[in-house]
């Protein structure tokens, strides 16, 4: 079975990010859920350096696929998208935006540990 034609740019974003933080923060990202705490303190940290959010957008959106991908993986949900925008559809019926939630962690208002444990608590 193929992944849907909506996983594609997220799929490679999420992938993107993995190895961007292997090879410049020397973190290994799993796809677990886990992982996501790793994430989530490095947003923190970036946005503790205080750049404007159109400099680290490319990167939240990395983020934000990463997380997606988890959910995905854990819930056996599927990619969507509209207008250029993503979302993660869980089989449950319910749809999750991971990459709006890493912009909303980077201005301290979001965690993407917590969008994977909700997305992943209502599917079962």
């Amino acid at each position: 079975m193929t992944r849907p034609h909506a996983a594609t740019k997220p799929v490679r974003w999420a992938a993107d990010a993995v190895a961007a933080m292997r090879e410049g923060a020397r973190l290994r990202l799993d796809y677990s859920a886990q992982s996501l705490w790793r994430v989530d303190r490095t947003i923190e940290e970036i946005s503790r350096q205080s750049p404007p959010y159109a400099a680290v957008e490319p990167v939240m959106r990395g983020f934000g696929a990463y997380a997606g991908e988890v959910v995905v993986r854990l819930t056996g949900g599927e990619w969507w998208s509209s207008g250029g925008d993503h979302w993660v559809r869980t089989p449950d019926g319910r749809l999750w935006d991971p990459i709006d939630e890493a912009r909303r962690c980077f201005h301290g208002d979001g965690s993407l540990r917590l969008l994977c444990r909700d997305a992943a608590s209502k599917t079962v």
